[in-house]
């Protein structure tokens, strides 16, 4: 059974990101971008990293230009926005797509595990979330209006789970 554990990716830097160093921990995957309405949840994100990064949570940003080009600067550029205007400290990744035939495995993975609405498949905009247990499974799919802060009692429940032995 594929988990997010099974992922590697790219970071913003240009390196080889291994998924597996987040088991054991939980995980909220958000596609970001820098020019959207949504773009001011990247402080609500980097709050909840602070609040519970101590207890396990890791926050991975992945900026996506799909949706209405909000993301059109390079990778370095939006790596320095984000710190900039927003202190972003959890790990951002290399700009990737997350729908259609160029659409990233972990996203494929992702949608198939927690769709949305009806169960619906596609990701509809910007600051989509996914929140992802220690056993590396999704938990659950998050709206792009959904604010940060209303995801804090499920963060904690999945927090409060027994990492599973490897």
């Amino acid at each position: 059974m594929t988990t997010l554990h099974d992922f590697q990716v790219r970071s913003i830097e240009g390196d080889e990101h291994d998924l597996g160093q987040y088991a054991g921990k939980v995980v909220l995957v958000v596609n970001t971008a820098s020019a959207c309405g949504f773009t001011p949840q990247l402080a609500g994100l980097q709050q909840l990293y602070e609040r519970f990064g101590p207890q396990g949570l890791v926050v991975l940003g992945f900026p996506c230009n799909q949706f209405g080009h909000q993301d059109p600067a390079h990778n370095s550029d939006i790596a320095a926005f984000c710190q900039k205007n927003y202190g972003v400290e959890f790990p951002m990744m290399a700009k990737i797509e997350v729908n259609g035939e160029a659409a990233a495995p972990l996203f494929v993975w992702l949608k198939e595990q927690a769709p949305g609405l009806l169960g619906s498949k596609a990701i509809k905009w910007n600051f989509t979330k996914f929140l992802v247990g220690r056993d590396g499974r999704a938990i659950r799919r998050y709206a792009p209006q959904d604010a940060p802060v209303t995801l804090g009692g499920d963060i904690e429940q999945a927090l409060a789970q027994a990492p599973t032995a490897a």
